[in-house]
C-alpha cells in the first residue's frame, strides 16, 4: 500500500509541475559517481531542521520559501542542479521557480529523500552516515520506512 500511495503522489507532483524535469534516485546516484561529467549541485529544499537531521551527502541547504539565488550565481550554466525535499513537492515548486528565473539544467529528485533512503542509499548528518530522516510530519512520514524515523517520532 505504501508504494502505491507514494507512486500516486509522485504522479500528482509530475502532473502539477509538468514543465519541471526530473531525475530519479538511480540517475542522481550515477551523476554523483560519474567523474567524466560535471558533478551536480544538489540542493536540499527542506527546512533547516529537516536538513540538520540528515541530507544527501553533497547537498547544500536552500530555503524553498525565499531562495537565495546568489548561491547559484557561481554555478556553471551547464552544471546540472538537482533539487530535492521529503517527497518532491517543495523541490518541484522550487525547481519551477528557478527555471522561470533563468536557471538552466535544473531537475527535481522524484520521490525526494524519502525514496532515496527507502532504497537504502546513504544519508548524512554532519558529514557522517546516519540512519535517520526527518519524517516532515506524522502523515507524510508514513511514506518513509519506519527504520529511518528518529526515535522521538
Amino acid at each position: 500500500m505504501q508504494s502505491l500511495t507514494f507512486n500516486f503522489l509522485k504522479l500528482l507532483i509530475r502532473f502539477q509541475f509538468r514543465t519541471v524535469e526530473e531525475n530519479n534516485c538511480n540517475e542522481l546516484a550515477q551523476l554523483l559517481l560519474d567523474s567524466a561529467k560535471p558533478r551536480p549541485l544538489v540542493l536540499d529544499a527542506r527546512s533547516q531542521t529537516e536538513y540538520e537531521v540528515s541530507h544527501i551527502e553533497t547537498a547544500v541547504h536552500i530555503d524553498a520559501l525565499t531562495p537565495d539565488l546568489a548561491v547559484l550565481s557561481t554555478v556553471s550554466r551547464d552544471r546540472p542542479i538537482v533539487v530535492y525535499c521529503a517527497v518532491g513537492y517543495r523541490s518541484a515548486k522550487l525547481a519551477q521557480q528557478l527555471d522561470k528565473a533563468g536557471v538552466k539544467c535544473i531537475y527535481n529528485l522524484s520521490g525526494g529523500i524519502f525514496q532515496w533512503a527507502n532504497e537504502g542509499r546513504l544519508i548524512f548528518k554532519d558529514e557522517h552516515p546516519t540512519q535517520f530522516v526527518h519524517p516532515y510530519n506524522a502523515i507524510w512520514g508514513k511514506l518513509l520506512k519506519a527504520t529511518y524515523h528518529p526515535q522521538e517520532w
